[in-house]
């Protein structure tokens, strides 16, 4: 199935639950405790050089969720050179993704993390709590096809209300963070 086809039949099974028009009230309001300026900064130094530098690479993948920082730490500095160059380079979505998945404790969230705050294109971060926000389920396993459907739509959300990606996760995040439903005991990272 081409992109063209992918971005217009998909998007169709997320449904964002609060109105389009207060995006930005709920971003305002966002009140995650990670170091979100920092990662900008980094991700700014490393779309200007093309890669990532093993403490910035850790520092992502430690804001997303602290539980696998232990296993990212297991890659090599050329690795992570070599994966995150790759991968910032390449025009092809899949490759993008895909390529970040190889490395040592990257899943399709802390992938999404690291083109969100690192790539020349904007990238949503796959998330519970947007997920739930925009009315859909986390799946049990994540497939290319579920994580292009949200970033097409996330992408167009984006581009139709004017804000940024960033401001978009935001709101998203907020929003469920004050309405959706505790989870299981557990489960306290950020994706």
């Amino acid at each position: 199935m081409s992109r063209l086809r992918r971005a217009y039949v998909y998007p169709r099974i997320f449904k964002l639950r609060f109105p389009r028009i207060e995006i930005a009230d709920w971003a305002d309001r966002y009140s995650y405790t990670g170091d979100d300026q920092s990662l900008e900064k980094l991700g700014a130094a490393a779309r200007v050089r093309g890669y990532l530098r093993p403490t910035e690479f850790l520092a992502l993948c430690r804001w997303k969720t602290a539980r696998t920082v232990k296993q990212c730490s297991s890659n090599s500095a050329q690795q992570i050179q070599d994966a995150t160059q790759l991968a910032f380079s390449t025009g092809d979505d899949r490759a993008k993704i895909g390529i970040l998945r190889l490395l040592a404790g990257v899943d399709w969230a802390t992938a999404s993390v690291v083109l969100h705050f690192c790539d020349r294109q904007p990238y949503p971060i796959l998330d519970f709590r947007a997920l739930w926000s925009l009315g859909s389920k986390q799946p049990s396993s994540y497939t290319f096809d579920f994580w292009w459907a949200y970033t097409t739509f996330i992408r167009q959300l984006a581009g139709s209300t004017g804000h940024s990606m960033r401001t978009i996760d935001r709101a998203l995040w907020q929003y469920s963070k004050e309405h959706q439903p505790p989870r299981r005991r557990g489960v306290g990272c950020r994706g």
